[in-house]
């Protein structure tokens, strides 16, 4: 189970190991999701050609694959450098953005997770249900159900995978075969800043770079992400405040807060 003490154990082996987060993601959160890393005190790097997705992740502590904005070529990368980190050992996180929206964000989905097997997947509602009921509907990269919903479909995915499954919303869930943790830090304004959910992603990517346990990493990662969001909201009067003030929170993110704000189950 997720204590405060094991959070802030997590949150200073980053800090003081920096570890090489490889993120193969979205032209709309590269931006958004490096300065988190950065701010968090990981070590991103953006790395997308095929040729060169190998080389890369052989020297990377994780792997970070997001389907955003997806094409022929970036497929091939994520497919080459997933199947390289599987046989390195590196830890890879899928976030199946938009899957269910259309067919072929599902068809890839599902293809990374049986070629590159991810140790976690992280996605809303509606994409984590996409995965295992591809009639599922999502609006557009936005989920169209809540995520208590798609709590038994998260429970078979993670089944039939071997993943650890993050649920992103009001109230995060960390699954896996044997247990399940609500995440209940962070704020409604979080869902106004584009990239936000991209960014819990890249999060977990640094805690499963330092914690082979990808339960307790992903709860880690998400707690943090949930406490930085509430610091931040509380200081912000919109979502353009909100993003500086978010980076900030991550960045100073001490102690004290963790152990003030922690809300999980």
């Amino acid at each position: 189970m997720i204590t405060k003490e094991s959070l802030i154990n997590d949150l200073t082996e980053v800090r003081s190991k920096s570890p090489l987060v490889h993120n193969i993601t979205n032209y709309v959160v590269m931006n958004t999701t490096a300065n988190a890393l950065l701010a968090i005190g990981a070590s991103p790097v953006m790395a997308h050609s095929v040729d060169e997705v190998e080389d890369i992740v052989k020297i990377a502590s994780s792997l970070v694959i997001n389907i955003g904005t997806l094409s022929k070529n970036w497929v091939d990368a994520m497919i080459k450098a997933g199947k390289a980190a599987k046989e390195k050992g590196i830890p890879v996180v899928l976030d199946p953005v938009g899957a269910g929206a259309t067919n072929y964000r599902t068809e890839t989905s599902l293809q990374i997770i049986r070629e590159c097997k991810p140790g976690v997947i992280r996605g809303n509602a509606s994409e984590i249900m996409a995965l295992v009921n591809e009639k599922s509907n999502t609006k557009g990269v936005d989920s169209t159900a809540s995520s208590d919903s798609a709590l038994d479909v998260a429970k078979i995915l993670a089944k039939d995978t071997g993943a650890v499954i993050v649920i992103s919303g009001p109230v995060d869930y960390v699954i896996d075969q044997q247990s399940v943790i609500k995440v209940k830090n962070g704020s409604s304004m979080m869902s106004r800043v584009t990239g936000l959910g991209c960014t819990a992603t890249a999060l977990v990517g640094a805690f499963i770079a330092v914690n082979k346990n990808f339960v307790l990493a992903s709860a880690h990662a998400m707690s943090v992400m949930g406490i930085a969001g509430e610091l931040a909201a509380k200081k912000s009067e919109g979502p353009g405040t909100m993003q500086i003030h978010f980076l900030d929170a991550l960045y100073k993110l001490s102690e004290k807060e963790i152990i003030q704000h922690l809300n999980v189950e």
